[in-house]
């Protein structure tokens, strides 16, 4: 897939009418729903329905389930993502009637014109640290619109028309488009390299998030200072505007004795975390009700953005406390007998490892039992062994054949490429049959087990699945 080319940014008020292709997916749906809040025509197709849809369909967007040219209706332009194909009946017949067809990016960049921009970066934790800021400044009073690849907890949308000055957005840089974003504030959570069957390589990854951090208009970089791949990336960006004109100011957090907003005191029990931040003189405990060490790295990061931006420093620790978590992020789906059922997104080697930490820490006397799918055949081949590690953290592991998404098959690559390599005292399942996934979890599952479904393609639908079988053969509690 090719990297997505920045384009000149068209305001909002002038795009007409707006027709989303998959308009229900994570990087859509928010900023479709801050479109019909502008008052902006919108109409939308997806391949299945999805309480995305239903929501959008509710705020006065007309959605459809399944695509066909027709659709369009009266559309002047007309939204995609990287994963729609040219032959999609949709895109064709735009592309046909001659309508701006705009890349996801750009229709989010428009909606950026005019705000502060805060543009929120880096391999993992994008979507966590998106939420959690957007939760933080609403409860400083600043009012932010928002546009998260996935719903805070309780919610149906990821996007909203905030009546501030300050706009924060999800980053993504799979295909290159956080370069399209006009931020004054970047934030970079990480750098590991990911998506190189679209980078090409490591080093054209790392330089992407040069190029993120150091654009025109970005006046602050919030940044790691203990991901070996961030730290790299500020010694870069520190020489590559050195002289510059508009100074950019570089904060950095973690652990690090030497980081500007520092982590100290980190404990982990059950679900949650508690800490203290400390920036100069000010500073404070914090406890989160997410759990992870990850995510104490998050609440990091927004405390810089938040304080810089103007929010008070103990109401933004306050704030922190009451984060409530995103969907699909460390999710509880239900618990039956005992068994706890979670799901996240993680598909990533570093980020199946986190959330896997996370449920060892959360676990207490019984197993972590996971249902892993591995996403796309690039990332399979890419990443198996490191993939098969991480699930070493788990004492059962349920492996999926592989999502492939909008990928191809590649001969030889397959969920057993990944299951065969697990070692370890990790006892692993190799299930191909996706039908079959959710009995197999609830045979192995005991009363007292942390089970998990993890990936970012459709095992999410597994999780449900895994809670009625445990349900029809142990009754709910």
């Amino acid at each position: 897939m090719p990297l997505v080319d920045p384009v000149e940014l068209v305001p909002a008020a002038e795009l007409g009418p707006v027709h989303f292709i998959a308009i229900g997916g994570s990087g859509m749906n928010g900023i479709a729903t801050m479109l019909v809040q502008l008052g902006v025509r919108v109409s939308g197709s997806d391949r299945s329905d999805s309480a995305y849809l239903r929501a959008l369909e509710t705020a006065g967007a007309r959605v459809h389930v399944g695509h066909a040219a027709d659709q369009l209706g009266d559309a002047r332009t007309v939204v995609a993502s990287s994963a729609i194909r040219e032959d999609n009946p949709e895109l064709a017949e735009a592309r046909g009637r001659g309508l701006r067809v705009l890349h996801r990016s750009a229709a989010l960049g428009s909606l950026m014109l005019g705000h502060r921009g805060v543009a929120v970066a880096g391999t993992h934790g994008k979507t966590t640290t998106t939420a959690m800021l957007a939760r933080v400044l609403t409860g400083c009073g600043l009012d932010p619109s928002f546009v998260i690849g996935g719903a805070p907890t309780g919610t149906k949308t990821g996007g909203h028309l905030g009546g501030g000055e300050v706009m924060v957005v999800e980053a993504d840089e799979s295909d290159g488009s956080f370069l399209q974003y006009p931020a004054e504030v970047a934030v970079v959570t990480n750098v590991d390299p990911d998506h190189l069957s679209n980078w090409g390589n490591a080093e054209n990854y790392a330089d992407g998030f040069l190029r993120f951090a150091t654009a025109e208009r970005v006046r602050l970089l919030v940044v790691s200072a203990d991901d070996p791949g961030a730290v790299t990336l500020t010694r870069r960006v520190r020489a590559a505007v050195a002289g510059r004109a508009e100074p950019l100011q570089i904060v950095t957090f973690g652990e690090h004795p030497d980081a500007d907003v520092r982590i100290s005191d980190a404990g982990f029990a059950g679900t949650g975390s508690s800490f203290v931040l400390t920036a100069g003189d000010t500073g404070g405990p914090v406890a989160l009700a997410v759990p992870g060490h990850y995510n104490v790295l998050n609440a990091a990061a927004c405390y810089a953005v938040a304080t810089w931006l103007g929010a008070p420093e103990a109401a933004v620790r306050e704030q922190l406390d009451g984060y409530a978590g995103t969907n699909r992020r460390f999710q509880l789906v239900g618990t039956v007998d005992g068994i706890r059922v979670f799901d996240d997104y993680a598909h990533h080697p570093t980020e199946v490892r986190n959330t896997l930490l996370a449920a060892r820490t959360g676990v207490g006397e019984g197993r972590v039992v996971v249902c892993f799918q591995p996403h796309l055949y690039t990332r399979t081949r890419d990443f198996s062994t490191e993939l098969a590690a991480a699930l070493e953290l788990a004492d059962e592991a349920v492996v999926m054949d592989v999502c492939g998404d909008r990928e191809d098959p590649i001969p030889g690559i397959d969920g057993a490429l990944v299951a065969d390599a697990v070692g370890g005292r990790t006892h692993v399942t190799y299930e191909p049959d996706w039908d079959a996934a959710a009995p197999t979890v609830a045979r192995i599952a005991r009363p007292g087990d942390l089970v998990i479904t993890v990936g970012c393609g459709d095992v999410t639908l597994v999780a449900p699945q895994i809670v009625t079988a445990l349900t029809l053969t142990r009754g709910a509690v």
